[in-house]
């Protein structure tokens, strides 16, 4: 069966199967966390297809809540209600994006220039669904099987309350495509695709995105308000700006923050050539772009006696899951510690980890190492997270996965 194809639902959106917990195994869900374990599962009753509608049960048939089932993933059953009145039809889909269209609104994001996260997975109810808006055009990635096989009926509802010129489909990381049993491939799904890269406006600043080829849904829009805030601490110094992607950062600093100069590192090309063209877009013919291995740079720059005023680390992510745990704090210990070293006395860090796996306790003990280490203090001014538009919900914290802390070095 195609991913995108739609699964029947007895009922429309009424539950095919009851999924019964393990003893005291219940209480996550009764508070509504949306993640059913495959560990947690003591049985099934019935024989559901991957991406239908079942209904978990305590092990004594008590109703927890509605969701949907695949036998493939670790994450049996994605719960996205908890009245047993509840269909999971396409109403229902329908309403849960108005719901996130509509905060985006009151948030003031809805600017046709800029840029913003329409839905947020498990922070606006939609677990498996990521939709983000760049300017005309939507770049929709799916990370659950279930969520695949409603595809139409998302598109029409954002087609509906968004009205954009095209709806492009951008797949998930291969090796949760893996686990949840996805096979689905870029492409355009609705309207048109742009014919080249789009520009958004960015507090002030101009960028060019590539929805195609770029990382993600083609640009990090959770780091939009701490780019703009990291600028204010670089006015006239040397800054230095590591993992420099698309060159978000680098800008800002040169622009905004009107620094002395900036350095724009990354190991792609392709990310390093968009960074100078947004570069060029701003004016900011203060920043300076080479393409290298960011571990190996860092280095040589130590090795060579480089000093700057100001070092921003923003790396992908280290830490895939929790037994990746220990080899990505290493890793940020590392860059960390060299970072330090570059750092003129007063010199600001703004350090950062996309690793949902690395909580922000983890970050901070890491950073607190590294400061035990260099034998320099480091005084934390702001511990900043995603932007507003990446909702986190209490029910479920694993989404607060980005951290962003600005410090100065003495």
């Amino acid at each position: 069966m195609p991913d995108t194809a739609p699964v029947p639902d007895a009922g429309e959106g009424l539950p095919t199967a009851n999924v019964l917990l393990k003893p005291r195994r219940a209480r996550p869900f009764f508070g509504r966390h949306p993640w059913v374990l495959d560990s947690a599962v003591l049985k099934v009753e019935g024989e559901p297809a991957d991406g239908a509608v079942v209904d978990l049960a305590t092990h004594d048939g008590q109703f927890v809540g509605r969701g949907l089932w695949n036998s493939t993933s670790r994450i049996r059953v994605r719960l996205y209600a908890f009245d047993p009145a509840t269909r999971l039809d396409a109403g229902f889909w329908r309403r849960r994006v108005e719901t996130a269209v509509g905060l985006r609104r009151a948030l003031g994001l809805d600017d046709r220039a800029g840029a913003a996260r329409l839905v947020n997975s498990e922070g606006d109810d939609l677990s498996g669904l990521i939709v983000d808006r760049y300017g005309d055009y939507l770049a929709v990635q799916v990370t659950a099987l279930a969520m695949a096989h409603r595809l139409d009926v998302i598109c029409d509802a954002l087609e509906a309350l968004v009205a954009p010129r095209g709806i492009l489909l951008r797949g998930a990381e291969r090796g949760l495509s893996k686990l949840e049993g996805l096979h689905l491939a870029d492409r355009l799904v609705r309207g048109s695709a742009p014919s080249g890269p789009i520009f958004v406006h960015e507090h002030g600043l101009r960028f060019g995105i590539d929805l195609t080829e770029g990382q993600k849904t083609g640009y990090y829009l959770d780091q939009r308000d701490n780019r703009h805030v990291a600028a204010r601490y670089a006015h006239g110094r040397r800054v230095l700006d590591m993992f420099c992607y698309s060159g978000g950062f680098a800008v800002a600093c040169a622009v905004t923050g009107r620094a002395a100069s900036v350095l724009a590192v990354d190991s792609s090309g392709k990310a390093t050539a968009l960074a100078r063209a947004n570069a060029d877009l701003n004016g900011a013919a203060n920043v300076a772009v080479e393409t290298a291995d960011a571990f190996e740079r860092l280095d040589a720059l130590a090795a060579a006696g480089e000093r700057f005023g100001m070092v921003v680390l923003d790396p992908p992510k280290f830490a895939r899951s929790r037994a990746s745990l220990d080899d990505a704090l290493r890793a940020y210990h590392r860059i960390n510690r060299v970072a330090l070293g570059l750092l003129e006395p007063g010199g600001i860090l703004v350090t950062c980890s996309c690793s949902g796996s690395v909580s922000r306790d983890d970050f901070l003990q890491m950073l607190a190492g590294v400061a035990q280490r260099a034998r320099r203090p480091i005084q934390l001014l702001e511990c900043r997270g995603a932007a507003p538009d990446h909702p986190v919900s209490a029910s479920c914290l694993e989404g607060e996965y980005l951290k962003c802390v600005i410090a100065r070095v003495p």
